[in-house]
Parts: C-alpha cells; structure tokens; sequence
C-alpha cells in the first residue's frame, strides 16, 4: 500500500515560476548538442518525436541522421516508396511509428501543399500524432504553450509535488498534463519542454537520481521524505503473451523463400520465412529432404510479447525449383536473391539469425 500524497493543484503563480525558472536554469547548464534542438523547422521536429517515441536518444540518433539525409523535406519522404521507408527504419522496432510516419508525410504533402498544421489542435489530426508530439511541435516549431507530458515528466511532477496517481491509470494523463500547463511559462514554453524532457531522463532518472546536486531538492516532496523509489506510483497491469514462432528457411541455389507479413500482427510490411505457430510448414510437395536436425533457437522480447523462435534450414535441389516456383506462388511467398536480401525491411530477429549466418 502506498501512502496517500496531496497536491494542490492551485499552485501560486510566483511558485509556478521558481519552479519553471529552476527547470529552465538547469537546462541551460546542461545543454545537450542534438540536431533537432535550436531548429523551429517543424518537419525536422516531427521527424526526431516520432523517432523518440518510445526509443532512447542514444538509440533514435543515428535513425534521426538516416532519415533527415534520405529524406530532408517531407516532400523526399511522401513520395518514397513504402519497402524503402520501413528498410530504413529497420531495427528501431514499433514498426507501426514508420507506416504512421510515412502516411502522415503523404498527407501534408499531397492533401496540405507540404504545410505543417501550427497549431495543439490541427496537429492532432494527423496519423500517429498524439497529445505528446503535437504539444512538443506546437511547441517547439509555433510558441504554442502546450505542456509535453511523458514518462520523464510524470517522473518529475509525481516526485516533486508528490502525486500518488497511478501513471499507467486512465485519469493520471489529464491530472499530469493540467500540472504541467499551469507551469509551462507562456513567453518560453519550448524551451520548458525541453528541459522537462531532459531533466527527467538525466537528473530525476528512474533509478539512482543524482538528488544531491538537484536544484529542486529543497522543495522536492520525494526527496524530503524519503519517497524518491516509491514515486511515482505505476502498477503494471499489461499482459506478455509468450509465442512459438517456427521457420522454415527454404533455399535453392542462390534464392531464398521469404514472405511478407500482413496487417493484423506484428512487423506488418516487413518480410520473414514461411513460419507457423503451430505445426511445421508443410513442404512435401517440393521436396522430401528433412530439414535441418537441429534447428536454430532464439529468443526475442518485444514489449508485450515474447517470442521462441527456432529456425529449420531446408536446401532444395535446383532441379526442383520450377516446383518450389509455383509453390510460392500459390503459397503467397517470394523467391529472393541472396544478394537481394540486404534490401528487404525485416524485423530484428531475422536480421540477427542472417548476421550469425552471415548474410
């Protein structure tokens, strides 16, 4: 049970301030060179939100270079082919970002003449634009006085005012986000933001915060009763549901079976093996060699599934392959090249048994 904690959510405004003023202190000690800081292009802000959701910094840098060089406007983007886009996303997983991303780029360019919508409200029209992102281009890009709320800001608002509302709860969203409205300071809202965002994730982390040199420490309710590991409070209720992905890796001569998976799962519009949940992939049409003994394993944890994953090698004679031909094509498969495969967008577990096969 935790203790009950009280805000009063009325906040004077000098204490809004001085709290706002610390933020913002803080920020400009410890400023952080990032591309998309100090620009208000808001296709270059857009592009770095959805490439941070749910993704580190460390992690969405190199993807947020990738993208801005392949594609520098949205007008680059909109008209990219769809495989291209996710190719390029590969590996950054919550694959459904890079389809978002891509049709919302379609959207503005074809629908909008390639104008970001200025304002909270209009922004949050678009695909895959939600109330954080739109609040941070709002921003960022306009001088919009939205408050950002994510987890580095439900972080530091449940400690320092000291609000026991479950995050993960349906209420914790609306409390969170009037707090953080009534502080953002109207005249510098972005950079308020930014501060928020980076205070959380480098002074107020989740674990082990560096609270002895925090400006905030004297007034911080966490800190002064010893409440910094019990806030803020998340009582986890999402389910993991654990898979049995079986693969049948197919080949014949220089050319691999693959398939590209649909919507209504995971990793829709990427590509993988013929595979089954439940039984073994029936091939005995094509060939009656048994496939690989000792299939590969692997383990693979997405965020609310997890996957055993074995990998059956089958070789198929090359005089067999008008019969493997047709088979794919009745299958829903494709036969590709070898050298062919770097190009296909694939989720990571493929593109970890393709490197430990070395391809």
């Amino acid at each position: 049970m935790h203790p009950k904690y009280f805000i009063q959510m009325n906040l004077k405004t000098s204490e809004n301030q001085v709290f706002s003023a610390h933020i913002i202190s803080w920020y400009r000690a410890n400023p952080r060179d990032l591309p998309w800081r100090g620009t208000a292009d808001p296709y270059r802000i857009w592009l770095s939100e959805i490439i941070l959701q749910q993704t580190r910094v460390t992690q969405g840098l190199p993807y947020y270079y990738a993208f801005s060089d392949a594609y520098p406007t949205v007008r680059e983007l909109a008209l990219a082919p769809e495989t291209e886009v996710l190719r390029l996303w590969q590996g950054l997983g919550y694959y459904s970002r890079a389809r978002n991303l891509h049709a919302c780029a379609k959207y503005i360019w074809h629908e909008l003449g390639g104008n970001f919508p200025n304002t909270y409200q209009s922004l949050l029209l678009l695909k895959g634009v939600g109330s954080y992102t739109a609040a941070a281009i709002s921003s960022f890009a306009f001088g919009e006085a939205k408050a950002v709320v994510d987890g580095n800001v439900f972080r530091v608002l449940a400690r320092y005012f000291g609000i026991a509302t479950d995050i993960a709860s349906g209420k914790a969203k609306k409390e969170f986000e009037a707090l953080a409205n009534e502080l953002i300071p109207k005249d510098n809202p972005g950079e308020f933001n930014q501060a928020m965002m980076d205070f959380g994730s480098r002074q107020c982390t989740p674990q082990n915060p560096d609270c002895e040199s925090c400006p905030l420490k004297s007034s911080c309710f966490a800190f002064q009763n010893d409440l910094i590991k019990e806030l803020p409070v998340k009582i986890n209720k999402t389910k993991v549901k654990e898979r049995d992905f079986h693969y049948f890796v197919i080949r014949c001569g220089e050319d691999w079976v693959w398939k590209k998976r649909t919507a209504g799962d995971i990793w829709e519009g990427l590509h993988d093996f013929p595979q089954s949940e439940k039984a073994p992939v029936s091939i005995s049409k094509i060939s009656e060699a048994e496939p690989s003994p000792f299939p590969k394993k692997y383990r693979h944890i997405l965020s609310h599934q997890k996957l055993n994953a074995s990998f059956s090698e089958l070789q198929i004679p090359i005089e067999r392959y008008p019969d493997l031909a047709e088979w794919c094509e009745n299958e829903g498969y494709m036969l590709v090249a070898e050298k062919e495969i770097e190009y296909l967008a694939k989720p990571k577990l493929i593109v970890n048994f393709l490197n430990d096969q070395g391809i």
